[in-house]
């Protein structure tokens, strides 16, 4: 199902996939964002890591991957990476809020 043109150059590959980093990096900011929000939410750091939560987000991810058309392995360990990293900015983002929140 993939929507990918066929590149007749190098240069014309590159392109595109500049173009796609482009949209990752902008989603991966929208994404960032609820994430800073979701650490509201939680009351403990281990409400934060939500290993749960984590292997239900693979779940869908691989199997839309598989829908897509996308090699489901490279999608899981991009998710993987990418949550982990979300989880660390987000442990940050909680203890912040507490701490803000502790003071008189």
């Amino acid at each position: 199902m993939s929507s990918a043109v066929n590149c007749t150059s190098i240069e014309e590959v590159r392109s595109n996939i500049d173009r796609i980093d482009r949209q990752i990096v902008a989603l991966l900011a929208e994404r960032g964002s609820f994430v800073k929000q979701a650490a509201r939410f939680k009351k403990t750091t281990d409400d934060v890591k939500a290993p749960q939560r984590v292997e239900q987000v693979i779940a869908k991810v691989t199997a839309l991957s598989q829908e897509l058309g996308a090699n489901p392995s490279v999608t899981e360990q991009v998710y993987r990476a990418m949550i982990s990293g979300f989880i660390n900015a987000e442990l940050t983002e909680h203890a912040a809020l507490n701490t803000d929140g502790a003071k008189p």
